[in-house]
């Protein structure tokens, strides 16, 4: 057998990166995450995957590998932010299809034996897509298309706010993920040292430098990097799952939930943009759990939890409050921030009303807020005082 040092110098394009990847599950999962159809192009425009024909207007964003750019994703319909959140998996799913490919070509073509832990790699590669494919499904499974017009422009601000928060909570297993990589990329270039003896022909003479770079320490290490980088990808989709409820703004069937989990989990998912400029404090009672829109009502306590920030200049205080009054649940958001002008507060529920710059909100928010509620069999009350603080209280009947 004569050892080919170009196993050792691959750089792979596109086209190559995406042969052996079950295509069709992948773009399921890129339609779900960019909200309708998408293409996948390489840099010379050539179609991969997706829509045949161009978009008469589109939204790019760019592909790499390895730093250098190898094609772009394209979307009609998508912002830029559920665009960065669908490049990323592509990008993470094109490094582990590269790794693999090194790591079985190098494997192959210079001992030909235990192929047990290529093979290995291969069935969790497979396997993640249909992971990440089930947790996608579970997050969107119930989008339906009510609310489409006047409430367009705000579900889709909703969707930018998560994916900054979903960024936050991702960060520590990617950063693993990439760490992983970075080290099979070292393990990859020790193995092209090996280059100038294999072009010897002397087997005794490349054994002994084999042993000498203890590759076999390698070659196993370098599929505990997969086997933990693929977990990394599970905690990912994990996280992606535990955000259903909290996406669904369009969920248009009812749930008997404890709306205590909710206004936690829209906490954890704004606390990294919260961090450093408020401190953010939980009081939750008990409640009972009430039969909802668990996705109508997430879409409140965010855009609340927004509002209170964004009111605070600095060092502020945001209180979290539950507890239940009669036969009604109530939930308290309250900030320390700027306030609302007296003159302001019967104005604040107007639709398109917004004290803000132009181009920094839809002037929805609250409006979407008030309609969600009242859906409830509920209401929206509001105290300020400028200077002091605003306090939201969401007012929800037992059922």
């Amino acid at each position: 057998m004569e050892f080919d040092p170009r196993t050792f110098d691959c750089e792979f394009d596109l086209a190559e990166l995406l042969a052996g990847m079950p295509l069709a599950r992948m773009a399921q999962i890129l339609m779900t995450l960019l909200d309708g159809e998408f293409r996948l192009v390489t840099v010379g425009g050539r179609l991969m995957l997706g829509r045949a024909e161009p978009f008469a207007q589109t939204h790019r964003i760019t592909i790499r590998h390895d730093l250098e750019p190898i094609g772009h994703l394209e979307s009609a319909s998508a912002d830029e932010a559920r665009l960065s959140v669908a490049a990323g998996m592509v990008e993470l799913m094109l490094q582990l299809s590269a790794r693999y490919l090194m790591a079985t070509d190098s494997h192959s073509e210079t001992l030909h034996e235990d192929y047990a832990l290529p093979k290995e790699s291969e069935a969790r590669y497979k396997a993640l897509p249909d992971e990440l494919e089930a947790r996608v499904r579970q997050q969107v499974e119930t989008i339906e298309t009510a609310q489409r017009q006047l409430y367009q422009a705000e579900k889709l601000a909703a969707i930018g706010r998560l994916a900054a928060g979903v960024a936050h909570e991702i960060n520590n297993p990617l950063g693993f993920i990439r760490s992983n990589l970075s080290t099979a990329q070292q393990y990859v270039a020790r193995l092209g040292r090996l280059e100038p003896v294999m072009e010897t022909g002397d087997m005794a003479q490349f054994k002994s430098a084999w042993k000498e770079a203890d590759m076999g320490f390698v070659m196993e290490d370098f599929a505990t990097l997969l086997r933990e980088s693929i977990d990394g990808a599970d905690r990912v989709a994990k996280i992606v799952a535990d955000l259903k409820g909290f996406s669904s703004v369009d969920q248009a069937e009812a749930d008997i939930v404890d709306l205590n989990d909710n206004l936690r989990f829209a906490s954890k998912v704004l606390a990294g943009q919260i961090k450093g400029k408020a401190e953010l404090v939980l009081e939750l009672g008990a409640l009972p759990k009430t039969l909802c829109l668990p996705g109508h009502l997430n879409q409140v306590f965010l855009n609340l939890l927004l509002n209170a920030e964004q009111a605070i200049a600095d060092r502020g205080r945001i209180t979290v409050q539950s507890d239940v009054v009669g036969d009604e649940i109530r939930i308290r958001i309250s900030d320390n921030g700027s306030g609302i002008p007296a003159g302001n507060l019967s104005c604040i529920f107007d639709p398109f009303f917004t004290t803000r710059e132009v181009g920094s909100g839809s002037g929805l928010g609250l409006t979407v807020c008030r309609d969600i509620v009242q859906a409830h069999g509920g209401r929206i009350e509001v105290e300020s005082k400028v200077g002091v603080g605003t306090t939201f209280t969401v007012v929800l009947p037992i059922g």
